[in-house]
């Protein structure tokens, strides 16, 4: 795999979502190489890579969604494979980081787990980390090699903008955590601004009390960094319906979409729910017909190639 002027890479792809890494390769015009990733009957991962590494820069590409613990062991042992066949680097391009919501201390005697994956990727021989819009900016700090952030953000708004009424949008946050990135969508979609105050009961639960905003008469599109079990989202359709909103949709980069998800997406009235193929949509999501599932494969491969031909990356983002 070469491009032109430069010298070979290897894109390898773990079993997290192939068809995304099917979808990057085609964007660089190359074929993923030959692996083999098998389990023995226990349940142990086992990696052989099937062609010659030695002295070449290797990317491979693996979300760590669900099963989360199997995704980040078959990474880990894929990068200790690669390391012991000689690569000459090798990059992890992680869509979707899992773990990231445990990246800090919220009461006595619990871990850091977001860092301890860090270190698990580090001490495995990974020399540098791609991943797309991270639940918590700060896990960027827990790494002591080169990481590249990636927004989906281009992809996203490009969809809204052609699809929606942006003179009647208003984009909402789900949360006070999430303003910042919802005012960066109102403001390049010259849009009104809209606060959802969540009150969390507890993990994976939470209860949506008021609004802050106007948007009666508008179309609400919720912005999130990730949808999980749909709790917070079905709270904020009803609480912004009761408000006046004429239709309410949301926008995220990780549908992550699990236990009951599908379910209360399925009997909510939000018109549609939009993500990427960072993490891939479950059968259940897909009968739901609300989905709209957009590729990130453009920025992920754009950003391996300017990695590659040591360019800039940020600029992917200066529109």
């Amino acid at each position: 795999m070469v491009f032109s002027g430069e010298t070979e890479i290897k894109l390898f792809a773990g079993t997290a979502n192939v068809p995304l890494s099917k979808s990057i390769a085609a964007e660089l015009g190359v074929e993923l190489s030959r692996a083999d990733i098998r389990r023995f009957s226990d349940g142990e991962i086992f990696v052989e890579i099937q062609e010659s590494v030695r002295g070449i820069d290797c990317f491979v590409i693996q979300p760590t969604s669900h099963p989360v613990n199997d995704n980040l062991m078959e990474l880990l042992i894929m990068t200790d494979a690669l390391k012991r066949s000689s690569a000459q680097s090798i990059t992890a391009v992680i869509p979707y980081y899992g773990y990231a919501r445990q990246d800090r201390k919220v009461q006595s005697r619990v871990p850091i787990t977001a860092k301890l994956v860090a270190d698990l990727m580090t001490a495995a021989g990974v020399h540098r980390i791609i991943a797309m819009d991270l639940h918590a900016g700060q896990i960027q700090g827990f790494f002591n090699i080169p990481f590249d952030h990636l927004f989906a953000k281009p992809v996203l708004i490009e969809y809204i903008k052609q699809n929606y009424d942006l003179p009647n949008l208003v984009v909402v946050s789900p949360d006070a955590g999430g303003v910042e990135r919802a005012r960066a969508y109102a403001k390049r979609l010259d849009a009104q601004l809209a606060i959802i105050d969540k009150r969390r009961i507890r993990a994976n639960e939470a209860q949506a009390m008021s609004l802050i905003g106007d948007v009666q008469g508008k179309d609400a599109i919720i912005v999130d960094d990730m949808i999980d079990t749909a709790g917070t989202l079905t709270q904020a359709v009803k609480v912004l319906l009761e408000k006046g909103a004429a239709t309410v949709s949301a926008c995220c980069t990780h549908g992550v979409f699990s236990g009951v998800a599908s379910q209360r997406i399925g009997d909510s009235r939000i018109r549609e729910v939009i993500c990427t193929d960072t993490i891939p949509l479950s059968p259940e999501m897909q009968k739901t017909g609300k989905v709209k599932c957009l590729s990130a494969a453009p920025i992920l491969a754009e950003t391996i190639r300017r990695i590659r031909k040591r360019e800039s990356v940020s600029s992917i983002f200066d529109w």
